[in-house]
Order: structure tokens, then C-alpha cells, then sequence
């Protein structure tokens, strides 16, 4: 069975950011199949939302939160999101190099 997908704004804005990035500094292309392999993932989760760890447990306002990598080539930035038994809530898409605590307890 297939969760329905909810995007947060935090998610979006930093899709949209990364998104900017790789158009101006690896052009439109690059950008588009940067989108293309955030919606694959994000469909591979709705069918299968247990593929992504638990992370930030210790942390109250992070828990639930689990991340998957998105599709190759663009494996080094991580999906974050929860899921129950109908929906998939996508909460942030970042880089996973960055200091992944910090950012996800702050706006994009």
C-alpha cells in the first residue's frame, strides 16, 4: 500500500534553495534531475517508508524523524521525514556534510 506524500514548507524551501544552487552554478539540467531523483525517492518511501533509519531519538522535538538518501547522484543530500499508517510527511531534504542537528532544528 502507498502512503500519501505531504511536504512540509521546510522541505520545500529547502528543495527550492538546492534547487537554485544547482542551477546557477551547474545549470538548468543538472536542477531537473536533481527534482527527478528527490520525487523518485520520495515515491520509493511512500511505497516502502521503512527503508529510512530512526534518527535523533535523544532529541524530543527530532523524534520519529527518520532520513533516506536520495537516488544517485545525488546520494550525499538525505530526506527526512516520518510516517505513519497513511501518510509520509517529508520534513527536510539537506546535504548530509552538514551539521545535520543544528540544521534540522532551525528554518532553511
Amino acid at each position: 500500500m502507498r502512503l500519501a506524500l505531504q511536504q512540509s514548507d521546510f522541505f520545500l524551501a529547502d528543495l527550492q534553495k538546492q534547487v537554485d544552487w544547482y542551477r546557477d552554478n551547474a545549470g538548468s539540467e543538472v536542477a531537473e534531475r536533481y527534482i527527478g531523483a528527490v520525487e523518485a525517492t520520495l515515491k520509493e518511501l511512500t511505497e516502502t517508508p521503512d527503508l529510512g533509519r530512526p534518527r535523533f531519538q535523544d532529541w524530543p522535538e527530532l523524534a520519529g524523524l527518520h532520513s533516506w538518501r536520495v537516488s544517485k547522484p545525488y546520494h550525499r543530500h538525505l530526506i527526512f521525514y516520518r510516517f505513519d499508517d497513511k501518510t509520509l510527511s517529508a520534513e527536510r531534504v539537506l546535504h548530509g556534510a552538514r551539521d545535520l542537528l543544528s540544521r534540522l532544528r532551525q528554518s532553511p
